[in-house]
């Protein structure tokens, strides 16, 4: 595996399946920004808010097309086989929920705090022992991260307007702002 951070702003993401586990990946792919349309035969679970599209009725072969990822969350094997080959043809990033082996990317346990991300993963041995390891991290973090990245992007922005370069060890004026919290 090799992690990244994908900024989905605007960018046109497909969920198959809106059962409990569906709805779950719905809502967090609109907390990132994604404009995320949804194909499932029964609604299972509450809708989220934000959808930019919601069509009851079965996934057809094409229906991947214009889409950066796609998650199944069909839970029809047949169908996932379906969905796996046209992802596959057309390139498509794609999440089949609880079959790691077919997946090009597997959803990570988040902490937010502003613009600080911290992301674990068991390369989708066991989303309970990423969620897990996650908490016990967010319980070690100082609250108000996001603060201090907000204050360090300025600091960034005005040596850069000053033509001046940033490349340099950050590390006692993060320890400072830290400290301040």
């Amino acid at each position: 595996m090799f992690p990244l951070a994908a900024d989905l702003t605007d960018r046109d993401v497909l969920v198959i399946g809106l059962g409990r586990v569906g709805v779950h990946k719905a809502a967090q792919l609109i907390e990132a920004g994604a404009r995320v349309h949804v194909i499932t035969r029964e609604v299972l679970g509450e809708v989220p808010e934000g959808l930019a599209s919601l069509e009851r009725r079965p996934y057809r072969r094409g229906d991947l097309a214009g889409h950066l990822l796609v998650v199944s969350a069909a839970a029809h094997e047949a169908t996932n086989d379906e969905i796996v080959a046209e992802a596959r043809e057309r390139g498509i990033w794609l999440n089949v929920v609880d079959d790691p082996p077919r997946c090009s990317f597997y959803f990570t346990s988040v902490y937010r705090d502003g613009d600080v991300v911290v992301s674990v993963s068991s390369s989708g041995a066991s989303p309970s022992l990423a969620q897990w390891i996650r908490r016990r991290i967010e319980q070690l973090l100082p609250p108000g991260l996001g603060a201090v990245a907000t204050a360090l992007r300025e600091e960034r922005r005005a040596l850069h307007a000053a033509g001046e370069s940033t490349e340099r060890d950050w590390s006692r004026r993060v320890d400072d702002l830290v400290a301040e919290l």
